[in-house]
């Protein structure tokens, strides 16, 4: 059975990932998050990895206190991230930490030619062409987690031949705010962004989701994992969340993958790929599920969809501006700092001030992440002054 390190163990996908990896009878070689060290105890105690990590050098310091009756290591800071990424007792690496601090530590992982269970969308939307080449060049595996990802994953096993793919559609649920128009946000809090109908995610996602932001980054990743032209993916919204996304093929049959809306489902797929394991998630009853419904997204009142469009069809570094600077403003607002509505005008402005240029190498990608971040912390000021 498979020895699991784990990047984002105290997260909603961690928490639920060490669910499934319990359930299937693995191991767990290592785990990290950032700060939550009771949590991080309770979890090193409970599965005994070879390695702890704390991204924050304080917390680590507390865990390593709290752990020094174990045999487990704690490490700290990036290099600890690193150093669980690339565990050699690991085969698999499920990266399910949040925003740009999963790039490094996931193609570490892939140098070593890991099986890499993918939850952190960031990593292919800053840096996909470089991730995927380095895949393909190391052998390393790439499963998606996400849910719509882990859709079109598993249709797209139907059939190998890419030429024959008329469409990808990633299905959105819309979020807390489907139907309001943009009066209706505008005065919006972060306590109403969080409040998602259909998943429990983290605070990040939720307001990705919120804004629909999340789904323009899916696009983005789906061009990057799956090789496909912007004008071969589509977006429909469908609030039931039981549809995850479809694929159409060149003879207009669509495949599409159901289930209930459990994020221990595409996990499991991830961990068992190519085979199929006992179900650790819930059982779909189609005779109590409700009409399923679909429905054109609004890129007029959600305006950091299009804005994510703009970017996918950019050459270089557009995406890496773009998701540096949705970081930015999102904790901004996380922060009640700014306004909902603000998010996509702090993302417009930095994607307005950050020249567009080359990505070919992971130093370009992170000073793009870096100038993308500086432009919205200017936009804020300017704001601010007003």
């Amino acid at each position: 059975m498979a020895t699991i390190s784990l990047l984002g163990s105290t997260g909603s996908i961690g928490r639920q990932s060490l669910d499934v990896i319990a359930a299937c009878g693995m191991s767990v070689g290592a785990i990290a998050a950032n700060s939550s060290v009771a949590l991080l105890e309770e979890q090193a105690r409970r599965f005994r990895p070879q390695l702890a990590v704390a991204y924050d050098e304080e917390a680590a310091k507390e865990l390593r206190l709290r752990l020094a009756d174990t045999s487990v290591r704690v490490a700290s800071g990036m290099e600890g991230l690193i150093e669980a990424a690339t565990l050699p007792e690991a085969d698999t690496v499920i990266t399910s930490v949040v925003g740009m601090i999963g790039l490094r530590p996931t193609l570490a992982a892939i140098g070593e030619k890991k099986r890499i269970a993918l939850a952190n969308k960031e990593t292919l939307v800053c840096a996909g062409e470089l991730v995927m080449r380095s895949a393909r060049e190391s052998g390393a595996e790439i499963v998606p987690v996400d849910s719509e990802h882990s859709a079109l994953f598993q249709c797209l096993e139907c059939n190998r031949d890419r030429g024959e793919v008329k469409r990808l559609i990633l299905t959105a649920s819309g979020g807390p705010f489907f139907g309001r128009s943009r009066a209706e946000l505008e005065h919006v809090t972060r306590a109403d962004a969080l409040k998602h109908p259909n998943w429990s995610m983290g605070a990040k996602i939720t307001t990705d989701s919120a804004t629909l932001m999340n789904k323009g980054l899916e696009f983005i990743e789906a061009m990057r994992l799956y090789d496909m032209p912007p004008e071969k993916i589509a977006i429909t919204v469908h609030r039931q969340s039981i549809i995850h996304s479809m694929v159409e093929y060149c003879d207009n049959a669509v495949l599409a993958q159901m289930g209930v809306p459990d994020m221990r489902l595409p996990i499991e797929y991830a961990l068992t790929y190519p085979r199929r394991c006992p179900a650790v998630a819930g059982e779909l009853n189609l005779l109590h599920c409700p009409p399923l419904t679909f429905a054109e997204p609004d890129y007029d009142t959600f305006r950091c969809l299009p804005l994510a469009l703009r970017a996918a069809r950019q050459p270089g570094n557009a995406c890496a501006i773009l998701n540096g600077a949705n970081e930015a403003a999102v904790a901004l607002f996380l922060q009640d700092r700014i306004r909902f509505l603000e998010i996509a005008d702090l993302v417009e402005y930095a994607m307005d001030s950050v020249p567009v240029g080359p990505a070919d190498t992971l130093e370009q990608i992170l000073e793009a992440d870096a100038a993308a971040r500086d432009a919205v912390a200017e936009g804020f000021s300017r704001r601010q002054a007003l």
